[in-house]
């Protein structure tokens, strides 16, 4: 469903010359959901309305000076009872434009945040191997133990400890 509205959204941008503004108020707007576990509980709630949800979002966009193309897909969004499909959609949209510009999204996980120089050197890394220079997403995951876990579209290197020592449980249960 939120790749119907992402797909929308892209064309009406690029129609009207605001693509770059639109790419940057969703990137803004996925950090925001990502940080206030208030409006992940907003979008997903069936508990507020329809107008609640598009006053609350009006009001987001606003505070945040998003585009009127941006402020107009997040009303269309709530006033069709569609909130909740809003992280789906900025994703899609997110792949849309990096397929656009011919960029490459990885999403990086490790089980610590990793320094500038790790950081540098894992974009040096997939920059090699891709043969296109990586937009990177950084996640933490204490769940890894250690290592490094690599996303690149639908294709998944995992180099954690986790699955290593998964690995090697599943070999002694075998054995």
């Amino acid at each position: 469903m939120g790749d119907r509205y992402a797909r929308a959204l892209f064309d009406l941008a690029n129609e009207t010359g605001t693509l770059r503004a639109v790419a940057e108020d969703v990137a803004a707007l996925r950090r925001m959901r990502a940080d206030s576990s208030d409006l992940r509980t907003l979008l997903a709630s069936p508990a507020f309305t329809s107008t609640d949800k598009a006053k609350a979002l009006g009001a987001l966009a606003a505070k945040a000076k998003f585009s009127e193309t941006t402020r107009k897909f997040l009303g269309l969004l709530a006033a069709n009872g569609r909130a909740s499909v809003l992280p789906e959609a900025l994703a899609a949209f997110e792949a849309l434009d990096a397929a656009a510009r011919g960029a490459v999204s990885a999403v990086v996980t490790t089980a610590a945040p990793m320094s500038a120089a790790q950081s540098k050197a894992v974009a040096e890394a997939l920059r090699t191997a891709l043969g296109k220079a990586p937009e990177i997403e950084t996640r933490v995951d204490p769940a890894l133990l250690g290592g490094i876990r690599v996303r690149v579209g639908s294709k998944l290197f995992d180099a954690s400890l986790r699955s290593k020592l998964d690995s090697l449980k599943f070999a002694l249960k075998r054995a």
